[in-house]
């Protein structure tokens, strides 16, 4: 009996479940919207059945759903094991992966994805390169780390291979009841004589300066922290704002400690690069770990969208 049931199919269901909705597996899987649509409407109608609550949110899969996500979390894992030890037949498991990163909010989405990494590939030396790093994409070059995770990207680098990972929305951190928050956005005027809570890294690292302050000329008083938690006890009790991801205070908003406000009309995009040596860039096991940031970012993370 002909059946149109595929591989892809099954993966879209188990990405649906984990996105939530539509769009978001859409993006996992590397479609457009509606070409995702399509696969799944062709297979509804092919059963004569659907396979999930359109309208719901998050997505509740009925009776047909549930049955072929059973087969997908059966089937998929097995067929992606075998992938993994084809390439490594071809191409070798071993191997070191050190991560150097320039972001003091990584390490909040960066360790989900470490630990799916070790599972899948546990023959590979997983490290952080310990501390701050300035300048991460010097250490590849200095064979210090193999991959980094910057906020920029010069285009003129040799010799390294980049790979968007995702990007996100940057919102203004403000006391409860501030009267900023009566406005429907914050312009770069907002912030002047207001001090300016932030991570003690340059000036061309802070979202906040490069794309909005500096251009207008605003240069408000500065107090630096290493410690999230410390810069928005700081703003709670009055002494200035902060500007970070939305997804890294996100927690913090939920309970009330702090308000956020969006930061120009359509918002402040910050964005996120994987770099690595491009003589490794064609690694199995390097090139799983930059999917597998994408997509553990995309699910555990509010207001991600990807490169």
């Amino acid at each position: 009996m002909y059946t149109p049931l595929e591989l892809r199919h099954l993966r879209t269901l188990i990405a649906l479940r984990e996105a939530g909705n539509v769009s978001r597996a859409a993006q996992l899987l590397n479609l457009t919207q509606s070409a995702l649509s399509h696969q799944l409407k062709g297979l509804e109608e092919h059963y004569g059945i659907e396979l999930f609550e359109r309208k719901s949110n998050p997505l509740s899969f009925g009776a047909a759903g549930q049955r072929l996500l059973k087969l997908a979390e059966q089937v998929l894992p097995q067929i992606d094991e075998a992938d993994r030890d084809m390439r490594r037949l071809v191409e070798g498991s071993a191997g070191q992966l050190r991560i150097a990163v320039e972001c003091h909010t990584c390490f909040d989405w960066l360790m989900p994805a470490m630990d799916a990494f070790r599972e899948r590939w546990p023959e590979v030396e997983l490290d952080i390169v310990s501390g701050f790093q300035a300048d991460p994409v010097g250490l590849l070059h200095q064979d210090r780390a193999e991959l980094a995770i910057v906020s920029d990207v010069d285009a003129d680098e040799a010799s390294v291979a980049v790979h968007p990972l995702f990007s996100f929305e940057i919102v203004a951190l403000l006391p409860k009841g501030h009267a900023l928050l009566a406005k429907p956005w914050l312009e770069a005027e907002d912030f002047a004589g207001q001090a300016y809570i932030h991570y003690p890294v340059p000036d061309e690292m802070l979202d906040l300066v490069r794309s909005v302050l500096k251009p207008a000329g605003i240069t408000p008083p500065r107090r630096t922290s290493e410690l999230t938690v410390a810069m928005l006890q700081l703003v709670a009790s009055g002494r200035g704002f902060a500007a970070l991801p939305l997804w890294a205070v996100e927690s913090y908003l939920s309970r009330g400690y702090v308000a956020r406000q969006r930061i120009g009309q359509a918002g402040l995009t910050g964005r996120l690069y994987a770099v690595t040596p491009a003589r490794l860039a064609g690694k199995p096991f390097l090139a799983d770990f930059v999917r597998i940031m994408r997509e553990t970012s995309l699910v555990n993370l509010s207001g991600v969208s990807l490169l």
